[in-house]
């Protein structure tokens, strides 16, 4: 909501400036602006009849650095609401040999957008609660479960009583139901939002746990149903959710979290790391010339 805001605000704003066919796209995109949002220049401007030219001057004269930079955020208006079928037709216009570098440098600006976003208070307050809590139930389903599995997994190092809830036998709000005061429930989503990961933190809020976000923004379902919420870029280069702003941000919490636990930690490992070559686990150096 809040960018089709701005983006009508924009408008409202260059109105009296625009020719008559950027008039035209502008009345389009105002009612239109979901189909509008996976047009090229040149098929936007043949539905509304005027140039591909005429296209890119109005998104200049709206204030972007060009059309892409316009579709781009047409489709953050509605990405909520994408459809896979939407999603793959967002790479119409994407070159298969430039392919690599186009997602490699998305994810990389995704992770420089999240750093200059993070909230570090916030962070800090997310590591005091993880720390305290009772119980920690890390709540993540579908595209997002991998993502829960990971802060699951290595969080279970470092504290005890960490339950990882993901799509399984039962129900997510089902493996939270014993949910309770001093507990924190984490919840992982991101566009297209989980609607089981927000029933399981609006049980968890009702039952007196601290709910805690990772997401997109604090305006996401996500966010609002939350007491803390961390925000990482997730632009998506298709049909596939862009997770590794978000991987990142979590492999930050795993070691802060850690710092916490520094000497419990340590002695855990060395209790581990004689299993695992008991068990021979892993690859040793026995095995090195092999």
């Amino acid at each position: 909501m809040e960018q089709r805001q701005e983006l009508l605000c924009r408008i409202n704003q260059t109105g009296r400036r625009l020719s008559k066919g950027q008039k035209r796209i502008a009345e389009y995109i105002v009612n239109h602006y979901d189909k509008a949002a996976f047009m090229t220049a040149s098929k936007l401007g043949d539905k509304v009849e005027v140039s591909e030219s005429t296209v890119v001057r109005f998104a200049l004269a709206l204030g972007y650095d060009g059309y892409p930079e316009l579709q781009k955020a047409l489709q953050e208006m509605i990405r909520n609401r994408l459809t896979a079928v939407q999603r793959v037709e967002m790479t119409g216009d994407m070159n298969e040999a430039t392919v690599l570098s186009t997602v490699l440098k998305a994810d990389m600006q995704n992770i420089r957008q999240t750093l200059e976003d993070v909230d570090e208070v916030t962070f800090s307050k997310v590591i005091d609660e993880l720390a305290a809590a009772k119980r920690v139930y890390v709540v993540g389903v579908r595209s997002s479960a991998p993502l829960a599995q990971f802060l699951g997994y290595y969080m279970s190092f470092i504290r005890d009583n960490v339950k990882t809830v993901t799509a399984g036998i039962s129900d997510v709000q089902e493996q939270v139901v014993r949910v309770g005061e001093n507990d924190v429930v984490l919840g992982v989503s991101f566009p297209r939002y989980s609607r089981r990961t927000i029933e399981a933190m609006h049980y968890a809020k009702e039952h007196g746990a601290t709910v805690i976000s990772i997401t997109d923004t604090p305006l996401s379902p996500l966010g609002q149903a939350s007491d803390l919420c961390l925000t990482a870029r997730s632009d998506m280069a298709s049909f596939v959710d862009s997770l590794v702003a978000p991987m990142s941000l979590i492999n930050a919490l795993i070691v802060a979290l850690s710092l916490r636990y520094r000497t419990e930690v340590a002695q855990h490992f060395e209790r581990l790391e004689d299993l695992w070559e008991h068990n021979n686990v892993y690859i040793g150096k026995e095995n090195e010339n092999v």
